[in-house]
């Protein structure tokens, strides 16, 4: 690398639990570096998640220097050389130099050694193969300096030896470009993704939703989707067609309000119609139960528009719960034919962030003091009541509950 940079203005780097891993590493003739996401970030200015090490060490030789210096280690994957070091209750993968002698997805055969280049070449993009000292100093032997400038994700080598290596970089590659990249994705890359595209029905479902979900939510989702859909991947992945233009509207919806973007209120928007889309989806990616909850109630229950009735958004926040009733709203607003900024839906769809879903205040006790006895009669008494609190306006005041609680009992 001819041009030297340097990480500076880095805490997490030169002090606390990763600088007391480091040093224990690097003595003895051995080297260890921050590699990938973490170096990556701090060169953009992005938020640092996960900090994961490279090391010449063998792992036998990591575990006893993390046990000499006083820190719990784990071998979570030691056949792959990986260590993970856990000091503060934080845990930091910790990977010897290693590369790839045959391989088949996720279960390639390793080779470990000390040639820091040949551990780069093995990963995936350019701007993914940095690494740095623990002086800040960042190594880039595969030229991901001048791509990371340009937001350009590219892979390293030949895009179809990569991706024949793990398919499951061809999500990866979509999912980068949506966080890191602007203009136009790698056109090398896109054709190997493309002629490699009969690889994504070799990768298990989980694998497949983990990326999905993080491209959702990615600054640069609506772009690189509408990418992946031009490319017929985006079909092959979902098994059914998508609606970006739904899609596009839901995120300038958010953006303008500005509200969060959420993985699954964007899949529901972009590919659930019906109740049988949910279903698929959920098969298709191995869905959570919560998530596929969730994409019903889109399916079910969203909403065509804001309730002309005074009090009637307030009871369908109370009934459907702040997230569910912010999914109907958006999802309604986004396939409507309402403006970004339309002041209706704006002050319908916040209504979660200006009015606090309350309790019901009653229990089966104070029907039980006014004389109503235990069985379907006191359960007949809690549904009467709550409607009547519902209809006269949520009250908390006591003398106007306890003259509802008083009419449940007497017409039960």
């Amino acid at each position: 690398m001819s041009e030297r940079v340097t990480i500076t203005d880095a805490p997490w780097l030169v002090s606390g639990p990763l600088s007391q891993l480091m040093l224990a590493l690097n003595s003895g003739g051995e080297e260890a570096r921050v590699v990938g996401g973490a170096v990556r970030n701090a060169l953009l200015g992005e938020p640092i998640g996960d900090i994961d090490i490279a090391t010449t060490a063998l792992p036998d030789e990591v575990l006893a220097r993390a046990d000499r210096a006083g820190f719990k280690a784990v071998p979570t994957g030691i056949a792959h050389g990986t260590v993970t070091v856990v000091i503060e209750s934080r845990p930091f993968e910790v990977t010897t130099l290693r590369q790839d002698v045959e391989t088949f997805g996720r279960h390639a055969t390793v080779a470990f050694g000390r040639d820091w280049t040949v551990d780069a070449q093995r990963r995936d993009f350019t701007m993914n193969a940095l690494s740095a000292g623990l002086d800040g100093r960042v190594h880039d032997p595969v030229g991901g300096l001048p791509d990371l400038r340009a937001r350009h994700v590219r892979f390293i080598g030949e895009p179809s030896r990569r991706i024949e290596e793990d398919y499951l970089r061809i999500l990866r590659f979509f999912r980068f470009h949506a966080a890191y990249g602007r203009g136009d994705l790698d056109h090398d890359g896109l054709l190997a993704c493309i002629r490699g595209r009969e690889g994504l029905d070799r990768l298990s479902r989980e694998r497949v939703r983990a990326e999905l979900v993080k491209l959702l939510v990615a600054p640069g989702a609506v772009a690189t989707l509408t990418a992946m859909n031009d490319s017929g991947l985006l079909t092959r992945v979902l098994a059914g067609v998508a609606n970006l233009v739904h899609l596009e509207r839901l995120v300038a919806i958010e953006q303008a309000l500005p509200l969060p973007g959420a993985a699954m209120r964007r899949l529901g928007v972009m590919a659930v119609t019906i109740v049988e889309d949910a279903e698929r989806l959920r098969d298709r990616l191995r869905l959570t139960n919560s998530e596929f909850d969730r994409l019903i109630s889109i399916a079910e229950d969203w909403w065509r528009g804001p309730p002309p009735i005074p009090n009637r958004a307030r009871v369908m926040l109370y009934e459907a719960g702040p997230e569910n009733f912010t999914d109907h709203a958006l999802v309604g607003w986004s396939r409507s034919h309402a403006a970004v900024n339309d002041p209706a839906w704006a002050a319908y769809t916040t209504l979660p962030q200006r009015w606090s879903v309350p309790v019901f205040p009653l229990r089966a006790a104070d029907f039980m003091t006014r004389g109503v006895a235990k069985g379907p009669a006191l359960g007949a008494a809690l549904a009467t009541a709550e409607h009547a609190w519902i209809a006269a306006g949520f009250p908390t005041d006591p003398a106007t509950v306890a003259q509802i609680a008083d009419q449940a009992a007497r017409t039960d």
